[in-house]
């Protein structure tokens, strides 16, 4: 028996690109390797990383959409490690909707099972197509109400995808989280390498930073087979 894991996080680095209403990454030096070997007489090297909570890579805590939720370092670490599939929806337009109707359809592809509690995460194909590019932020599928609802009643607890946000940019109402809160589930966003595991059901770990009173929270997000 072998345990294989496919990297679905991706890179931080000063520069990337955050969603407008974010704080831009900042990472810079807080103690080199000469400052320590002066200091302590030893080379230690250190800096410092300046970043929104929904940073990169990043899951969101209830609280962030919902005043009554609860924030990151309450939330049951069961929304963010467990069971999962990953449907693949790649063939929809990024002028699109996910609909239930696609959703089911692409469930129906993977030949799997949704099941209660499951993680499902999205691949859209967004990150392979689009990051680095002007339309990485403003040109994108998302889920509409009822997809989301979809996926919300047959007891998902975390809905990842891979593109900003699980909202098409165009959706004034922002229907994936508008379910998120009516359900009390988490969504987690900027996934990357999806197409590694579409179609597939594996053992996922997205785990929060413990912040307190975190709205959300960067994270390494991986998938894990057992070949």
């Amino acid at each position: 028996m072998a345990v294989r894991l496919v990297d679905l996080s991706q890179e931080i680095y000063q520069g990337m690109p955050v969603f407008p209403l974010h704080q831009p990454t900042l990472i810079f030096p807080n103690l080199t390797h000469e400052e320590s070997m002066k200091k302590v007489g030893f080379e230690f090297a250190t800096n410092n990383l300046l970043i929104n909570e929904h940073g990169a890579t990043h899951t969101d805590a209830t609280y962030e959409y919902d005043p009554n939720g609860k924030f990151i370092d309450e939330m049951p670490l069961e929304y963010f490690y467990g069971p999962a599939v990953c449907l693949d929806v790649s063939h929809i337009s990024p002028d699109d909707y996910l609909t239930s109707r696609e959703l089911e359809m692409a469930l129906k592809q993977s030949q799997q099972v949704l099941e209660k509690g499951d993680i499902v995460l999205l691949y859209t194909g967004h990150y392979n197509r689009s990051y680095g590019t002007d339309e990485w932020l403003t040109r994108y599928t998302g889920l509409d109400y009822y997809g989301a609802r979809w996926l919300a009643e047959r007891g998902v607890v975390n809905i990842g995808i891979d593109a900003p946000a699980i909202d098409n940019p165009k959706d004034p109402k922002f229907s994936g989280h508008l379910v998120c809160r009516e359900y009390g589930i988490s969504n987690t966003e900027n996934l990357a390498n999806l197409n590694e595991v579409a179609g597939k059901r594996f053992l996922y770990f997205g785990l929060p930073l413990k912040i307190r009173k975190g709205t959300g929270s960067p994270i390494r997000a991986v998938a894990v087979f057992i070949e």
